[in-house]
């Protein structure tokens, strides 16, 4: 191939150099179609990536894309058309736009994944679609207690039990509950399941780094194999060196102590990075830094690379990318910066299969790419962390951000001026903050007493518990459609959301009801597979149109 930018080739020269110094390498002879120099017809010969494409000129010196036909010697031209080839574009097959090592070690057919949405949201019904269609997904464990998680595995396992099909849950780091981190740590490794997506850690503690060596053993060539393969979710290079360099060696010593490693185990683990998948976060829904993915990808392959010479690894580590990804264009972008995955977020949200209430998948229907704010988080309210949510149909963002900027300023709820407070129980908590604090008292007795004894000694703490009752139940009342609190519903939710909408606007995919999460991935897949191939034509010189590099979403079996 050429990836010469001429104006004109002369065609009177089928081999060798043309007159301008454009180098061709045969002769294509036509077969059922002639050559397309025209904007339209290019567009057409883009439209099916899995055709080959040859670049030839024409008579008038233009560079044409044919499809079929031959290649020939300059002695079998017979009268038949033929134009001098300037180099040939293999198939591109959405298969093919990522990793083969991808690919071979979680046995799908795609190099696409249905990222862990909280609560639930990522629904068994999600997984199990996307394992059928040759596509991973990860349950949405993050939030829900321990026996439903386990229901969302009875689920999955009765569906792709016995399949070999790949799927996998959510692990979230829980500081605030590692009673809970722990129990579905030991849930995970009692039922077998062999992919997790770890969210939310910035270091590496006992839990994550349990699951992730448990079943590690050396094979009879001296290979070592791992049972558990756990997906890294990171937005940051220091916690992008912490999973891929081996865990340290006091928490294996101490996991090893605890009989929960074997020393054969944490011996190997020694040779291993924590994780071999990791996910490249970029702005998103949820938690999230707000990077940008073209920053921030090819600063985590440069880190995997150093830690690769510095541990001397052979086993292949692979770094997907997530965050923003709503248009082909989005996904084609990381899969030609080297993602080896891609993993969807915010897209899937308004998916038939979601977990989310019709009126929730309806609001995000009609997101626009700046109709996203960020706002206080409830699992880590009191250090200031937040998270990216819809801020377009809903008052959760404001009524949030009001309930931090008032814990920051008074030590207790007693010290809130009494207009404020009203205001607060009206608007907000829709009761009294002392019945609120009545509910918490009843939901930490079971969860969590330390909680309760905390409150009791300080008043700002107190406050936190209440305050963290509406952050917490925003979301839930998203799922479950909860009337009358329409304008609190809390929906985790990214610009990619809002790309999403622009792009399958006035098609099949435009009706909430038509969404369905497979629909989302093949469209979104095969659109990459078409900008892939127009850029790599318009790399060889020809003059792409710009409308080869949007694709309409279609049906796709």
């Amino acid at each position: 191939m050429h990836a010469g930018n001429p104006d004109r080739i002369p065609t009177s020269q089928p081999k060798g150099n043309a007159p301008s110094g454009i180098p061709t390498v045969g002769i294509w002879r036509s077969g059922g179609h002639l050559p397309a120099f025209d904007a339209e017809g290019i567009r057409a010969a883009l439209a099916d990536p899995r055709e080959p494409l040859h670049v030839v000129a024409g008579p008038d010196g233009r560079l044409g894309v044919a499809t079929g036909g031959d290649l020939i010697g300059a002695d079998q031209v017979n009268g038949v058309p033929t134009y001098p080839l300037l180099g040939s574009l293999p198939p591109v097959f959405p298969e093919w736009l990522g990793d083969r090592a991808f690919l071979e070690a979680h046995r799908v057919r795609f190099p696409y994944v249905s990222g862990a949405m909280a609560n639930g949201i990522a629904t068994s019904d999600l997984v199990i679609a996307m394992a059928k269609a040759g596509m991973m997904g990860f349950f949405g464990a993050a939030g829900l207690t321990v026996p439903r998680i386990a229901e969302g595995l009875d689920r999955i396992e009765a569906e792709l039990g016995g399949t070999g099909l790949p799927w996998g849950s959510n692990l979230i780091h829980a500081p605030n509950e590692p009673a809970v981190e722990k129990a579905t740590v030991e849930l995970y490794l009692k039922r077998g399941v062999r992919r997790v997506s770890a969210a939310a850690y910035m270091g590496l503690n006992p839990m994550v780094v349990r699951y992730a060596y448990t079943g590690v053993r050396e094979l009879p060539d001296g290979r070592i194999h791992r049972d558990n393969y756990l997906f890294a979710k990171i937005s940051r290079p220091e916690v992008a060196r912490r999973f891929l360099a081996p865990a340290p060696a006091d928490i294996l010593a101490g996991l090893v102590a605890a009989g929960e490693l074997t020393a054969e185990e944490a011996r190997l683990a020694a040779k291993l990075p924590v994780a071999e998948d990791i996910t490249v976060e970029s702005d998103s829904g949820g938690h999230t830094d707000n990077r940008p993915l073209g920053a921030l990808f090819p600063t985590i392959v440069s880190v995997r690379d150093e830690m690769v010479r510095t541990h001397g690894y052979t086993r292949p580590i692979r770094i997907g990318a997530a965050g923003g990804l709503g248009c082909p264009s989005a996904v084609a972008a990381a899969y030609q910066m080297g993602a080896a995955y891609v993993i969807t977020g915010s897209v899937n949200q308004s998916a038939v299969e979601s977990g989310l209430s019709p009126y929730g998948k309806q609001l995000l229907t009609k997101v626009g790419l700046a109709d996203v704010v960020m706002a206080p988080a409830a699992d880590m309210f009191e250090l200031g962390v937040k998270v990216q949510v819809l801020q377009r149909g809903t008052m959760f963002g404001v009524r949030a951000q009001k309930l931090y900027e008032t814990y920051t300023a008074f030590p207790s709820m007693d010290a809130i001026p009494a207009a404020e407070k009203a205001k607060l129980e009206k608007q907000v908590f829709q009761a009294p903050m002392s019945d609120i604090w009545d509910r918490c008292e009843s939901f930490f007795a079971e969860r969590d007493p330390h909680e309760l004894e905390r409150a009791n000694k300080d008043p700002k703490h107190k406050m936190a518990l209440v305050f963290r009752w509406y952050l917490g139940l925003s979301s839930k009342w998203a799922i479950a459609g909860e009337d009358g609190r329409q304008l609190d519903y809390q929906i985790w939710c990214g610009p990619a959301m809002g790309a999403f909408n622009d792009w399958v606007k006035g098609s099949f995919l435009e009706p909430a009801e038509s969404r369905t999460a497979v629909q989302i991935a093949r469209n979104l897949l095969e659109g990459a597979a078409v900008v892939t191939r127009a850029q790599q034509l318009r790399s060889m010189g020809v003059a792409v149109p710009p409308a080869a590099f949007t694709v309409s979403p279609r049906p796709l079996s």
